[in-house]
């Protein structure tokens, strides 16, 4: 680690946002059209949104486990679910788009990424007989199998240029990155981005800011890890909570980070924020919109 490029993270102090004491809280998203912040339990089936102009936040269920999502063009959730289903939320409704993937009865979606033109990279969670998956649900609803022996499909996003992918598999400790083919969806040539020591924890949920610098929630490190474009740590933040689980930028400027944890079944073994939503700003930092989704019902 250069200590030149080393950002000072002592001063930097997570704001508590919202506690709902999340057996798994995942997948913040940032809904530009609603000016609201999403996020998911995933062990305790639940969706939660946030208003910063207010305040003001709530729970909602949509009856399935949902593991990841994403914002459709026309602003109703994307929602990736238990058994490979796929569907939408719009005014309190699900609509299914996928019914099920026979192969991920026994499983489910984690983390999902839209590209630049609406398809969605989705990974699966391993069932007792094999590893994980990476698939790609494109626009007209089609779905294609892309990679497998995957030991915990995670955190994904896209370079400032658009022609890689980061992927994180949590297990090995390893955020890869894939050359991108925007006009077919395609990745090749994986190699190895980061390559974390056990003691920082797992490499869990990930965006990527306008200046191309890699944030990495920390499963049982208990921090968030900033890495610029060539892999050099430069910035780590500690938060009171083991599991940081995911990480995502909004707010009007996309200058605040929203930090989601996990724990909350048992805070006094995993800190006194496990289970809650988290607020960031640091000096500089800014992210930029993500992708939405364009499938087609």
């Amino acid at each position: 680690m250069s200590e030149g490029r080393q950002q000072h993270s002592s001063d930097l102090q997570p704001e508590l946002i919202a506690d709902y004491a999340c057996i798994c809280g995942e997948g913040p998203l940032w809904h530009s059209l609603e000016q609201r912040l999403y996020w998911v339990d995933i062990d305790d089936p639940r969706m939660f949104w946030y208003d910063p102009a207010t305040g003001h936040h709530e729970m909602f269920q949509v009856g399935r486990v949902v593991g990841g999502f994403t914002i459709q063009a026309d602003g109703a959730l994307l929602l990736f679910m238990d058994r490979g289903s796929v569907g939408t939320w719009k005014e309190g409704k699900l609509n299914l788009i996928v019914d099920e993937i026979p192969d991920e009865r026994e499983t489910r979606f984690n983390d999902v990424c839209a590209d630049p033109l609406g398809r969605v990279f989705c990974g699966t969670m391993p069932t007792p007989q094999r590893p994980g998956r990476l698939y790609r649900l494109d626009c007209d609803g089609s779905l294609h199998l892309l990679l497998e022996g995957i030991q915990c499909s995670n955190g994904m996003g896209f370079t400032s240029d658009l022609k890689h992918l980061y992927f994180t598999d949590s297990f090995v400790h390893t955020i890869y990155l894939f050359d991108y083919d925007m006009a077919t969806g395609n990745l090749s040539n994986r190699r190895v981005f980061v390559k974390g020591a056990a003691e920082d924890g797992f490499p869990d949920g990930m965006t990527v800011d306008a200046e191309g610098n890699v944030w990495s929630a920390r499963w049982d490190g208990g921090c968030l890890i900033r890495y610029a474009p060539d892999g050099q740590e430069t910035l780590r933040v500690r938060f009171p909570a083991r599991k940081v689980s995911s990480v995502t930028f909004g707010g009007p400027d996309y200058r605040d980070l929203y930090v989601t944890t996990a724990g909350g079944d048992h805070k006094a073994e995993e800190g006194p924020g496990a289970g809650a939503l988290f607020r960031l700003r640091v000096p500089g930092a800014r992210g930029r919109p993500e992708h939405c989704s364009r499938v087609l019902l």
